[in-house]
């Protein structure tokens, strides 16, 4: 895919009724599914500049729902849900050929299944710089005791944390996953005077690279920017984890799974690290994204790693600002628009 710069678009929340749809002025159909108001907002916006007509649909794709692909050979779904083998077949039935995630993983479909029923997927492009600014931010709270500062202050107790912060011009950070990502990472992490180490089965960037192992056992940090796959499913895994030096931090706005959670909890309990930022975490889907506040929650390790003072959670939110959203659903019209070239250029 040829990556066009987004347009400098600032998403605005608009009311919509809990299921709905429709079409804009004729052109290149695209059905949209998971589409949140948000994101409504700028497909209204965006998509007629390129001669688009979508067809918005606020629920995820599934075999209900399938209908409304209405002879589009392209379709755009969110990363919130899961996407079944059943419902891939259905799509490829209904003539759907092309699908464009809006994220950057694909964790969440099964792409060798999708081509085996004739689908390609493709993934989007957004500004790197909003997960790379939140995660210099669980950085500076992780290393500054916030999680532990705050709830004491929520309780109304305003004297020093027992235990003293560390600046980050002392510390060796290792970074794993030196894309578009990592590398901003990298970037800001120049700027605090750090050691930096890196790691990735493509080394590209201006950086002292190191195997991981090493990055693991050197690191004051370790910081996760590496997509999930069958080969990076549990990357810090026990025996990693093991390895690192005590007291250190793990940070993760990659994908839950890149740890092993049990493990990591594990050594959080005991002492031996010495905290975990995560706006990611293994077991999150049907959790994250949702109002629970009334609701029980089912993942004992979310539970075990809550009651820990020295563990900050957000709820995979680190890629979401309105430059990246904006980003997010122009990339995925030219994807769409790309592939329906391509293909006219085949025929």
């Amino acid at each position: 895919m040829t990556y066009r710069e987004p347009a400098r678009t600032a998403a605005r929340r608009t009311r919509a009724p809990a299921s709905w749809s429709f079409a804009t002025a004729p052109g290149m159909g695209l059905t949209v599914y998971g589409c949140e108001p948000d994101e409504a907002a700028l497909f209204r916006q965006l998509a007629p500049r390129f001669g688009v007509a979508p067809t918005l649909v606020e629920d995820a794709v599934s075999e209900a729902n399938v209908a409304l692909v209405a002879g589009n050979r392209c379709i755009s779904v969110g990363h919130k849900t899961r996407i079944t083998e059943r419902t891939l077949l259905a799509l490829g039935q209904a003539g759907v050929q092309y699908v464009s995630t809006r994220s950057v993983g694909c964790n969440h479909i099964d792409v060798e299944y999708a081509k085996s029923v004739g689908i390609s997927v493709g993934n989007v492009a957004y500004s790197p710089d909003s997960v790379a600014d939140y995660t210099l931010m669980l950085m500076l709270m992780a290393v500054r005791n916030a999680q532990s500062t705050l709830r004491r202050t929520d309780a109304h107790d305003y004297r020093l944390n027992e235990e003293r912060g560390k600046e980050l011009r002392d510390l060796t950070v290792g970074t794993v996953g030196t894309g578009r990502i990592g590398a901003a990472v990298m970037d800001r992490l120049r700027g605090f005077g750090c050691r930096i180490l890196a790691h990735d089965i493509r080394p590209g960037t201006n950086a002292e690279y190191v195997p991981l192992g090493e990055l693991v056992r050197q690191s004051d940090l370790v910081t996760l920017h590496t997509p999930l796959n069958a080969e990076t499913h549990h990357l810090l895994d026990r025996r990693r984890i093991d390895t690192m030096k005590p007291g250190a931090y793990v940070i993760n706005t990659g994908r839950g799974a890149l740890i092993d959670t049990e493990a990591l909890a594990s050594a959080l309990e005991s002492g031996a690290l010495g905290g975990a930022a995560l706006d990611v975490l293994e077991g999150e889907d049907g959790i994250f994204y949702a109002d629970r506040r009334d609701a029980p929650i089912e993942s004992e390790l979310l539970l075990r790693l809550r009651k820990l003072p020295n563990v900050l959670i957000t709820p995979h939110t680190a890629y979401y600002t309105d430059h990246a959203l904006a980003d997010m659903v122009e990339s995925s019209i030219v994807n769409c628009l790309d592939f329906e070239s391509r293909k006219q250029h085949w025929i």
